[in-house]
């Protein structure tokens, strides 16, 4: 992994101490997603914009997904010399789950958590925003964001207009395999079945991005399935595990056990491959036949922030695209802004033709997102998963 290029990646924090050992069994799950009696309206839970007065932005990120701060060339630092914010940019969010847990009951009794904004991945921004904990971002103030996100990311069933989030970086998960050791992996299928692979892959702990490809492998969509498709899917890998098919469920230590041929071939996000690429080019990424899950982590404004037009300009100067491919050269996701494969030219010429950080919209023709549940089906599938990955 180069340092050069983002160091340790965001991804590389998502599962730490914590869900890598899920062990710790299914009361770890329900504590996260219970929720009951925490519905807010966000046209109510408001508090007076200090925006004019009181010129901060408080925001919370995950490590390493954003362009060296310190430097007066960063991103961030631009943007405080130009609209003359003090951001005070804490890395805290090292998972979803956990990050719930730590402002759930704040937010869930209308109570402020002291952040402008935090960045979350898909499901967890559309599991809050179905809470009514997350306000609306004003469209008038955030015109780059709506002319400028590339079409792939439009018109997410959970928020089709983009009323409470933005994209900050998007990727994609496939299947990822070591050419020095192994053939080509071509699908989820052959991941699953292949002798030659047996107790020589990992998928990831993350259960909405192994279990989107479980559901097609069964002949289901992950954007919309039933009870019985979801029976199927998890039924079907409790077979792959007994079978000894699998050497473990992993974070993103994939990534140096995939170096090392420790593995030989897995599940895998995008931007870690993208990173591995410049140690070792045996380090192929492929699209599998059953698709590609894309994902984002988003821009979402909770409910009491006080400096919510702080947040929008914050928003929509990310969304300049010369500022996009800034960041895109450093952090090595998708990134979602129309425009901003242009001003790489200038920038770093090597990344242009990345299609993993500019994907055509043919690459993501046949992408695929995970179906939003609601409460007791995340605790009732949460519960199944941690059955099956837990042993």
């Amino acid at each position: 992994m180069n340092a050069g290029r983002g160091g340790t990646t965001r991804r590389g924090f998502l599962q730490g101490a914590g869900i890598a050992a899920f062990g710790i069994g299914s009361a770890y799950a329900l504590t996260f997603f219970d929720a009951e009696g925490a519905q807010q309206d966000p046209a109510q839970c408001t508090t007076r914009d200090l925006s004019d007065s009181d010129p901060r932005l408080v925001i919370s990120n995950w490590p390493a997904y954003i362009d060296p701060r310190k430097k007066t060339t960063s991103t961030l630092a631009v943007f405080q010399e130009q609209t003359g914010i003090t951001v005070d940019y804490t890395d805290d969010v090292n998972d979803n789950a956990e990050f719930f847990a730590k402002v759930r009951n704040q937010l869930g009794a209308c109570e402020p958590i002291d952040r402008d904004m935090m960045m979350l991945t898909d499901w967890m921004a559309a599991r809050m925003i179905s809470l009514g904990w997350i306000q609306p971002i004003d469209k008038a103030k955030v015109p780059n964001l709506h002319q400028n996100l590339i079409k792939p990311l439009r018109d997410r069933q959970w928020d089709p207009d983009l009323t409470y989030h933005a994209p900050w970086q998007s990727g994609l998960t496939g299947i990822a395999y070591n050419a020095a050791k192994t053939g080509e992996v071509r699908s989820f299928e052959e991941l699953l079945t292949r002798e030659d692979l047996k107790g020589r892959i990992t998928l990831l702990t993350e259960m909405r991005d192994t279990m989107a490809f479980m559901l097609r492998v069964v002949g289901a969509s992950p954007d919309e399935f039933t009870e019985d498709e979801w029976a199927n899917a998890i039924d079907r890998l409790r077979s792959v595990v007994s079978a000894g098919q699998i050497r473990a469920f992993t974070g993103n230590e994939y990534i140096q056990d995939l170096t090392a041929g420790n593995i030989v071939a897995c599940e895998a996000w995008s931007g870690d491959v993208i990173q591995a690429q410049f140690d070792n080019p045996d380090i192929k990424f492929v699209a599998p036949e059953e698709g590609l899950s894309l994902w984002s982590d988003n821009m979402i404004v909770p409910n009491l922030a006080s400096h919510t037009n702080n947040a929008e300009q914050w928003i929509d100067y990310y969304y300049e695209p010369e500022v996009a491919a800034k960041l895109a050269a450093w952090v090595n996701y998708i990134c979602p802004v129309e425009g901003a494969k242009e001003a790489m030219e200038k920038i770093d010429p090597s990344l242009v033709d990345n299609k993993l950080i500019f994907p055509e919209d043919s690459d993501l023709a046949d992408t695929f997102d995970f179906m939003p549940l609601d409460d007791q089906q995340s605790i009732a599938y949460e519960r199944d998963w941690s059955n099956v990955i837990g042993g």
